[in-house]
């Protein structure tokens, strides 16, 4: 049997976890077992029940278990060797942790849980890129003046993206653009016409004619939309990962809603491009998404990441065109990629890199901001809702902005929050327009834009 070589902890490190009961929560649970050393201590989930359910389905004793109602029935339940599940944080035993994952996705409790660990001297990894999106800058501060790691969760595509990107630039790449495939590809069955995306099905017999980029790039791109215009592509989480890309790098959005093209993996060096080469990127260092197309029977790029970037030796590019890498039809531009995300079995990598300061990230800054524009006519009193699995809020559509637009409100500051004044159709919501926005999170917002860029 393979096994790891790297040397082990005499101490293993103890996560804490919020937003436990999820899809996420289960796949870094579950890796968590293969790790001897690392464990997760403390689970915070207003389900405490399904919790339970989740652990058990995992193979964890049930004595294992316990649900204390404060801190120092924690603290006695992990030196026992429980398993701490907690309805909240007023009974997290921070003394007991070494590292507090945040995966709640829910900006007043996930900011909360965030800035509690800082102030007890627990480092923090951030899954929830809502919160990172409005308070990630000021936390990551709190963080370094503290002598503390804050990082974003390996697993998710952020973070994932950004490893793609150190190592580009460490081999000395000019980057052009940068982003991800959205989440559910579209799979398309030439011998029915049908479309599938994640369950959701349409005819679109006419995409066969399309399958191949054309001579005119564009001309296929919008032949592509067309087809598949009934079909949501675009979405909230899409905009709010690559809004966190952009903290962390200072690339910025081509369009504010990004473009979305439907593409194959080996069109993106084309598609992505320089405009002045044929492509779509207006400015370099562009982020974005795109749709994936795929027909039956062909790998999925699984949620996965890019960046784009110049060639350099016509010799050394058809060398490596030949051995599969993906190549635009000029030879001046190149894909590199990494076709999946792996949610909870990535984030150890960052529960390391936090305890043992080994991250190579640069500190974020406010580049970008997620904000939120008005999609119709929305009437002073509106109360504005974070709902469904993207996390996305009737009445506005995400995108991605400079900072330096006005008193704009990050879209999930939003979260809760009612207006005080009628908004046009097509205007971005300002903080002046809201009320009963989450106060803490607000100040933090605000602290990070005072840092600069």
């Amino acid at each position: 049997m393979i096994r790891s070589t790297a040397p082990r902890r005499s101490t293993p490190i103890r996560v804490a976890l919020t937003g436990a009961n999820g899809g996420y929560g289960r796949t870094l649970l579950d890796q968590l077992r293969r790790l001897p050393d690392m464990e997760a201590v403390q689970l915070v989930d207003p389900n405490v029940a399904g919790v339970g359910r989740m652990l058990a389905d995992l193979g964890v004793d049930p004595a294992r278990i316990a649900t204390p109602a404060t801190a120092d029935e924690t603290a006695t339940a992990v030196a026992a060797g429980r398993i701490a599940v907690l309805a909240d944080g007023a009974a997290i035993d921070f003394a007991s942790i070494d590292v507090l994952v945040e995966a709640t996705g829910r900006i007043e409790a996930g900011h909360g849980y965030a800035d509690a660990a800082l102030e007890h001297d627990t480092h923090v990894v951030m899954v929830s890129k809502e919160i990172e999106s409005v308070a990630g800058v000021a936390l990551a501060a709190k963080a370094r003046a503290k002598g503390l790691r804050y990082l974003p969760g390996d697993g998710d595509q952020p973070a994932d993206l950004l490893r793609l990107v150190d190592w580009v630039l460490a081999v000395g790449f000019e980057i052009v653009a940068l982003g991800k495939s959205s989440e559910y590809d579209l799979r398309f069955d030439p011998a029915t016409g049908v479309v599938d995306q994640n369950g959701v099905t349409i005819d679109a017999p006419g995409l066969a004619d399309h399958l191949l980029l054309g001579p005119d790039l564009h001309a296929t791109l919008d032949a592509r939309a067309v087809q598949v215009a009934s079909l949501k592509r675009s979405a909230a989480a899409d905009a709010c990962e690559m809004n966190v890309v952009s903290l962390y790098t200072g690339a910025v959005a081509d369009v504010e809603s990004m473009h979305y093209p439907v593409v194959r993996p080996d069109e993106l060096a084309d598609v992505y491009a320089t405009r002045e080469a044929g492509g779509l990127v207006g400015r370099t260092g562009a982020i974005d998404v795109f749709s994936m197309l795929r027909l039956p029977g062909e790998a999925s790029f699984a949620g996965g990441v890019f960046v784009i970037v110049r060639t350099g030796d016509p010799v050394t590019w058809d060398i490596l065109r030949g051995k599969g890498h993906v190549v635009s039809r000029t030879g001046d531009f190149a894909a590199i990629y990494w076709p999946y995300h792996y949610m909870g079995i990535e984030t150890p990598l960052s529960l390391a890199a936090a305890v043992d300061d080994t991250s190579t990230l640069r500190e974020p800054r406010q580049h970008t901001i997620m904000a939120a524009r008005s999609t119709g006519a929305l009437a002073a009193g509106t109360t504005f809702r974070v709902e469904g699995h993207h996390h996305e809020i009737a009445g506005v559509a995400p995108v991605i902005v400079d900072p330096d637009a006005g008193e704009i409100a990050p879209y999930y500051l939003l979260s809760g929050a009612h207006l005080v004044r009628d908004v046009a159709a097509g205007e971005l919501v300002q903080l002046a327009d809201l009320d009963d926005v989450p106060q803490a999170a607000l100040e933090a917002y605000r602290a990070g834009l005072a840092l600069g860029v």
